[in-house]
């Protein structure tokens, strides 16, 4: 969508394919304040993909849309909170992340023209 801007990440999840099955899982249907955060946000495009255990997310957000103002707002809703330490059962930081880095920013360097 035009006016979008897109943002790119990596995570890991932890190398168990049984986890991994039930993490791709709880996906098929996240919870319906889970979607509606991600919305409030002004995030208006979100895809995950999975190889192995390495996530990859893609998130499409309008002008409204900041990571500190989306930090606050998941800080303040406890569904979020819960779906993150739900979530955490199967995630696993990247080797390089930072004490309390989750999902990290990824670098962009090439676009085809």
């Amino acid at each position: 969508m035009k006016g979008l801007k897109r943002h790119c990440f990596a995570l890991d999840l932890v190398d168990d394919p049984v986890l991994i099955a039930e993490y791709k899982k709880y996906h098929e249907k996240i919870w319906p304040e889970i979607t509606a955060s991600i919305r409030n946000a002004g995030i208006e495009n979100l895809d995950i993909y999975c190889v192995d255990n390495r996530l990859f997310m893609i998130m499409e957000v309008n002008s409204t849309f900041s990571f500190e103002k989306k930090a606050m707002m998941d800080a303040k809703n406890p569904k979020v909170q819960e779906w993150e330490t739900l979530m955490w059962t199967y995630q696993q930081k990247l080797p390089t992340s930072k004490p309390n880095e989750k999902w990290r920013l990824m670098e962009h360097i090439f676009q085809l023209e």
